[in-house]
């Protein structure tokens, strides 16, 4: 089995690479843990039995033509894959619900539709570019800025949310819910204290603050909100790439135990790499200062 399972593995690299080659440009491919590569180089190199990584989960931002917007497709690929299907998951600011419904809903039948065994993640992005034209021009957020020539301004929110903790699984799965529905980008930090950030269009953060604090979480708070608007896309405005699940060591490695506070040093030095260390100060009201190794 284990061996059938590095087979598998190694045919999802191998794919990965080759999407690597054909997007090369920054941003086109993003891994949701950068240490992909080495670890599961490091369980395909190992001869003994062992379990395997984390499964492979990654971004491909696929650009559309006329009207010129971008398809983020989410990739998640089992252990099992391409024995089994992937799961996929498109979304795009261009479309409004019901299409994204329906353009995902399509998107997974023609997948599934395709014999197994096969890789199949390149085809999926083929697929969003011949296809998703008709899902953004049917969607309400299209046919709404076509009938006058005026310039369509987006806006934009990054809201920056404190909570005393946040350990609970069933709270971290409504969280990510929320922002997966809602087309959010930003991350979800567990542990004591617990930080959201989300952005993306103005009114789905709104909508994001309101269902998450309902109807009884009560040590929340919004500390900031940065604002802005756009004539192009919203995705250029973003400082992230999908919505991220942070965990950061504990002082004293006892992991989640909610009596020991993260390791904020690790979580400034997240902030510095996107470009948002002006935050620190505004969430915990001291200035950061990075963790020495």
């Amino acid at each position: 089995m284990s061996s059938a399972i590095k087979e598998r593995i190694q045919l999802q690299m191998t794919e990965l690479e080759m999407l690597f080659s054909m997007f090369p440009h920054k941003g086109e491919i993003t891994l949701h843990d950068e240490h992909t590569f080495s670890n599961v180089q490091k369980y395909l190199n190992n001869t003994e039995d062992q379990d395997p990584p984390r499964v492979i989960e990654y971004s491909v931002s696929v650009t559309i033509d006329a009207p010129k917007v971008k398809v983020n497709l989410q990739v998640t690929l089992p252990h099992d894959y391409p024995y089994m299907a992937p799961q996929l998951f498109a979304r795009s600011d261009a479309l409004d619900r019901q299409q994204q419904f329906q353009l995902n809903q399509d998107l997974t039948s023609y997948i599934t539709s395709l014999d197994l065994g096969e890789l199949c993640i390149y085809t999926a992005v083929q697929w969003l570019q011949d296809n998703s034209i008709s899902y953004i021009q049917n969607s309400k957020l299209y046919s709404e800025s076509v009938p006058d020539a005026k310039t369509v301004k987006s806006l934009f929110n990054r809201m920056w949310i404190y909570s005393h903790h946040i350990y609970r699984q069933e709270l971290r799965k409504k969280i990510f819910d929320c922002a997966k529905k809602l087309n959010l980008t930003g991350f979800c930090l567990t542990g004591k204290p617990g930080i959201i950030c989300v952005e993306g269009i103005k009114g789905n953060c709104e909508e994001f603050w309101h269902d998450v604090r309902y109807p009884n979480w009560k040590h929340i708070s919004c500390k900031h909100v940065e604002s802005g608007e756009t004539e192009a896309n919203v995705d250029d405005l973003r400082l992230f790439q999908t919505f991220e699940d942070l965990q950061f060591q504990a002082h004293g490695d006892y992991g989640l135990r909610n009596d020991y506070h993260m390791d904020l040093g690790q979580f400034l030095e997240f902030l510095k790499a996107h470009q948002s260390e002006h935050v620190f100060q505004i969430l915990f009201g001291v200035e950061g200062k990075c963790s020495e190794n």
